[in-house]
């Protein structure tokens, strides 16, 4: 095979494409430096353009913590942004009362935060107390005979059948609040043989603790003889010994009452059935109080005692047990499941559909 040498053209070696000027042209002597600052401006406006451009397209536009993959990583970035909305809150309360201690009488008033409670649907049954008509209703019920001296109350605290330790102890620990108070074991009686038998022994109320999986979820009042009876529902059991900073075991002494936010029909009923369960004459020398407090339909139950640490100052010592109520259904006469009268009965998809809108 015979190869060949090609010569190559050494003139070609060094030569470049040589670029051609635009040819510039000459700008008037007065005129040159301001069109040379508005060319650079201009330019400095596409680059910073430009530059917003990518950024828009690296970051979204509105960044939320949960995009963040890392557990840890989104964790600190959220204590972070909670910190700081808490640092500017705190910021704008501080001015906020610089102002109204400069502006003095002339400050305008303090806003009024809108909650569920102040912003509730307007009941046609609240209770007005001059009304005449709840006046005669109020002495013609079942409980007037309790406000008017006539009985004292007496109450029987039993149990569903077979209870467990925790049942128990906290109908003993009820026993200790309300005065008079007497618990017996339900040893496989029906109710209904159970209420002619308190009839007879001058029992005023029947209280029932229904229990589920050893904890305590349910409870039956009966007024007797005539009820009413109501069936709540019990959640947020605390017994004294699982309560922290809690006073001693509370005395003999019969308590003070105190009953909230009880504004409807249906709640001045209530009301009045737990009012019954109280001796009316408290004994202020044992500073205990029994309070119902009703907030959202939920019956909020506390025990306390106040302590006077001088003139002016009194503190408050919870002694238990705790728990919280929510009324299922108000049934008129005492127990009767299968012929009873029902006033009320809960119906949650009816009722519970506006969150405004409460019962009692």
């Amino acid at each position: 095979m015979d190869i060949t040498e090609v010569p190559m053209n050494q003139d070609n070696k060094g030569k470049k494409k040589k670029k051609k000027n635009p040819k510039k042209k000459k700008a008037s002597p007065e005129g040159n430096g301001e069109d040379s600052g508005s060319v650079k401006t201009e330019q400095k406006l596409e680059k910073s353009e430009a530059a917003a451009a990518t950024a828009a397209a690296a970051f979204p536009p509105t960044f939320s913590v949960s995009e963040i993959k890392n557990k840890q990583r989104r964790h600190l970035m959220f204590m972070k942004l909670k910190q700081e909305k808490r640092k500017q809150k705190l910021q704008l309360k501080r001015k906020k009362k610089k102002e109204r201690e400069a502006l003095g009488d002339k400050a305008p008033p303090k806003e009024v935060p809108k909650t569920i409670e102040n912003q509730r649907v307007y009941d046609e049954t609240t209770v007005d107390p001059e009304d005449e008509e709840v006046a005669f209703d109020e002495g013609t019920d079942e409980f007037s005979a309790y406000f008017n001296g006539l009985t004292n109350p007496k109450v029987l605290i039993t149990t569903s059948d077979r209870p467990r330790g925790r049942t128990v102890r906290f109908c003993e620990q009820l026993a200790t609040v309300i005065p008079n108070a007497h618990v017996y074991y339900r040893r496989g009686l029906a109710l209904k043989r159970v209420v002619p038998q308190c009839i007879a022994r001058n029992f005023t109320y029947l209280i029932v603790i229904n229990e589920d999986r050893k904890v305590p979820n349910g409870m039956v009042l009966c007024h007797l003889p005539d009820g009413p009876t109501a069936h709540f529902k019990v959640s947020s059991v605390k017994l004294r010994k699982e309560m922290k900073r809690r006073g001693k075991d509370p005395t003999e002494h019969s308590p003070e009452v105190i009953l909230n936010n009880f504004t409807t029909r249906l709640g001045h009923s209530i009301g009045r059935l737990f009012a019954a369960l109280f001796p009316q004459d408290p004994q202020f020398v044992g500073r205990q109080v029994a309070t119902f407090h009703n907030q959202r339909d939920f019956i909020f139950f506390r025990f306390h005692r106040y302590i006077f640490k001088n003139e002016k100052k009194v503190g408050i010592q919870e002694l238990g047990p705790r728990f919280t109520l929510k009324l299922r259904s108000l049934q008129k006469g005492t127990f009767d499941s299968k012929f009873g009268e029902y006033e009320w009965v809960l119906k949650r998809h009816e009722m519970d559909s506006c969150r405004r809108k409460f019962q009692l």
